[in-house]
């Protein structure tokens, strides 16, 4: 995109009241002329009416946050219970109890505040609109078209939405008075009303076949528990009864009710560091350590090509040329390579040990949920690990990388993880130390294989239902954009 030059005077700046300057703002605000558009009060209000009483929350209900909903606006909220409150879920009861949260209606759209670049959109139908929502969500009620704007202000009107966004030195950001100076194109619009019912219809066969698509979608780790389950001679549903956690292998299970137990003392001995947690002692661990000792296993310090160990603290340069990895880049199925934070070839050579190459395993190892992400770097890259990084090499000739991978995303690795953390609420660690120790099953190379190419034959299927999902999505972008060609 080549640059933008363009002339105005302080007495125009002087007109916006929160003296924005920006220069997508200003470029914005001078493309348009008076009589070509329709405002944002000709076409949305702003939902008021959308507080929560808790006292009424006295049962199970969903929750979502903005990290719960994807770029195409799909929400998967989490199961709350104040009844059952317990510690991993305390952030949002307190969250909640301070008044984030707000109550939705089918046709209403939600737009994420912060990072509105990342397309969080949400259009309430008759499925989502029975969750409750936090009020980082811009509540928006269109006064017609909900369904055709919705879908505009992801595709023909996503420039202008975030033109008004807030581009400071953080994230970009949204408010409500940034709305008021949004402008809809006259002709669009009117195009948009004399062909709504022809464009409805073209589009709602599609959200079906979508619908349908995504009814077909299962949990990577699901898929994995079950190879797993069936290989080793598990219950496949043992990762629910473990239930959810503090770590992000356990997310997927239900979450967990109050358990009361008994244990003796001869129990405590089989914790290396004398645990006396109940998360290290509970029924679900205990089932699961004894199923370890029923098989042949072997520590991990046993397959390493050299000790684990933690990647460094970077120093960043702008100019640099070798990526950064971090937590939030561990995606637990892929590594999402920085494309904002570098370090120079120079701090690359020096810091031998934050050195990441092709073949290494990465596993987060600080913060609750990121911890316990663990992905297989397989390019030929050079990267940097940060400091909450811990980076594992394994002798491909004793063990399959892969396969160590996939053990740790199921429930026989991951319990491991939830065991040994050290640390509570959000400051939970896992050392080098509790990784090398950790039991691995003892299978010959081409048993682990076999399992392998079952487990990336399923993903692979998961890969191709997305595929055609995304191309469906696609088809209602072209149908929004090709309606305002034609007269």
């Amino acid at each position: 995109m080549g640059l933008k030059t363009f002339t105005t005077d302080f007495q125009n700046i002087s007109k916006e009241k929160t003296f924005r300057y920006d220069i997508d703002f200003i470029d914005f605000q001078n493309n348009f002329l008076v009589e070509q558009y329709y405002s944002f009060n000709d076409l949305f209000e702003f939902q008021k009416n959308n507080k929560v009483d808790i006292d009424n929350l006295d049962d199970d209900f969903f929750y979502s946050e903005i990290g719960n909903v994807s770029k195409e606006g799909d929400v998967n909220p989490i199961k709350l219970n104040f009844t059952e409150r317990n510690e991993e879920e305390e952030n949002y009861y307190k969250k909640i109890e301070k008044g984030d949260i707000i109550q939705v209606v089918e046709n209403d759209i939600l737009l994420s505040k912060v990072r509105p670049n990342l397309k969080k959109y949400i259009l309430v139908d008759n499925e989502n609109e029975k969750y409750f929502y936090t009020a980082a969500f811009i509540h928006l009620k269109p006064k017609k078209l909900n369904k055709i704007l919705y879908y505009s202000l992801r595709t023909i009107f996503y420039d202008s939405l975030i033109a008004i966004s807030r581009q400071g030195k953080g994230y970009p950001t949204l408010k409500e008075d940034d709305f008021l100076y949004l402008k809809f194109d006259k002709n669009i619009i009117d195009k948009f009303t004399k062909k709504q019912d022809q464009i409805v219809a073209q589009i709602e066969p599609i959200e079906k076949k979508i619908k349908e698509l995504k009814a077909q979608i299962k949990e990577p780790q699901e898929i994995i528990n079950k190879v797993f389950a069936r290989e080793f001679g598990f219950d496949k549903n043992l990762f629910n009864e473990f239930g959810k956690g503090m770590t992000a292998g356990t997310q997927i299970a239900q979450n967990r009710t109050l358990r009361v137990f008994e244990t003796d003392f001869g129990e405590l001995s089989r914790s290396g560091i004398v645990r006396f947690s109940t998360r290290f002692h509970n029924p679900p661990t205990k089932k699961l350590m004894d199923f370890l000792d029923s098989i042949e296993t072997v520590q991990v310090k046993n397959i390493l090509l050299e000790s684990i160990h933690r990647g460094a603290s970077p120093s960043y340069d702008s100019n640099g040329e070798i990526p950064v990895v971090k937590t939030g880049h561990l995606k637990n199925g892929y590594i999402e390579i920085s494309q904002d934070e570098f370090v120079d070839t120079d701090f690359y050579k020096k810091s031998i040990r934050s050195q990441v190459k092709q073949g290494d395993i990465l596993i987060a190892s600080t913060g609750k949920i990121s911890l316990g992400k663990i992905d297989l770097l397989e390019e030929e890259q050079n990267l940097v690990a940060d400091g909450h990084v811990s980076i594992v090499r394994i002798d491909d000739k004793k063990y399959s990388r892969q396969f160590f991978t996939y053990y740790f995303r199921s429930v026989l690795g991951y319990f491991q993880i939830e065991r040994d953390f050290t640390g509570a609420t959000n400051q939970i660690e896992l050392y080098a130390n509790e990784i090398s120790n950790f039991q691995i099953p003892n299978i010959h190379l081409t048993e682990q294989q076999k399992i392998v190419d079952e487990i990336k034959a399923e993903l692979d299927k998961q890969e191709e239902i997305k595929s055609k999902i995304e191309n469906e999505r696609n088809k209602i972008d072209e149908i929004i954009e090709n309606s305002i060609k034609n007269n």
